[in-house]
């Protein structure tokens, strides 16, 4: 299956050891061969970088994990292809306008018959690619739109609520381990993956939260993490101001 990323921080923040370890991923310690990308945020818009090509041979990864952004929201995706060619239109993250900034998502998991869904209507958004993630990133922006009329950041109880009952419905249609940010704030969603047993299970992400010092931070591997699984929950995280 596809692998996720996201860095949620008070402070500016670079994705180093974390975006390593990640892409070490993407075709030498794991099977996600079939393209990565990674999305990091400048106010309400994004630099966005994806191939379709594993990320474990890619020198712009290597870059990316020195010279790379300081951010206080990023996503990052290594894509195990299942719907869809590899190509860069089906290369994760997606992203897309809505409210006067850029959306992000990306999806782990593998939403079969999505295509023949009655109720994830994807409204005036059209996919780019042929990937059940994308078609679902297009569903969910449906149904926020409504909420980004006058441009501003909805309440977060009102986001919760719009992609409670998404995520729900995904988690009908299969594995539904997502992450969606708006530049406000950063959402994730665990639900279940594929574990060493074979089975898809829970639990779908794990969270990890650590205190430093004021100051650009690294997402490495100290001391100071704390872990907890994600199982069939969804969490929003403010962005660094």
């Amino acid at each position: 299956m596809c692998e996720l990323l996201a860095l949620s921080s008070s402070q500016p923040a670079r994705l180093t050891f974390s975006l390593h370890t990640l892409a070490a991923r993407g075709g030498l310690l794991g099977r996600s061969r079939d393209g990565w990308g990674v999305a990091f945020y400048e106010g309400f818009d994004v630099a966005l970088y994806r191939e379709p090509r594993p990320a474990a041979d890619s020198a712009l990864v290597n870059l990316l994990e020195t010279q790379g952004p300081a951010t206080g929201l990023a996503i990052s995706h290594i894509r195990h292809a299942t719907q869809g060619q590899v190509s860069l239109a089906n290369t994760q993250p997606f992203g897309r306008q809505l409210g006067g900034r850029t959306h992000i998502f990306a999806h782990n998991g593998d939403l079969t018959g999505i295509q023949r869904s009655n109720t994830l209507d994807r409204g005036a958004y059209r996919p780019v690619g042929q990937t059940d993630s994308e078609l679902a990133f297009c569903a969910l922006l449906a149904r926020l739109t409504a909420l980004w009329l006058d441009g501003d950041p909805p309440p977060l109880e009102s986001r919760l609520s719009v992609l409670t009952g998404f995520a729900a419905e995904l988690r009908a249609l299969g594995p539904a381990n997502f992450l969606y940010a708006d530049g406000d704030a950063l959402f994730a969603h665990g639900d279940r993956r594929l574990q060493r047993n074979g089975r898809a299970e829970p639990p779908g992400l794990w969270v990890r939260q650590r205190r430093c010092p004021s100051g650009t931070a690294s997402a490495d591997q100290g001391a100071g993490w704390r872990c907890a699984p994600m199982a069939h929950r969804l969490s929003g995280w403010p962005a660094c101001r």
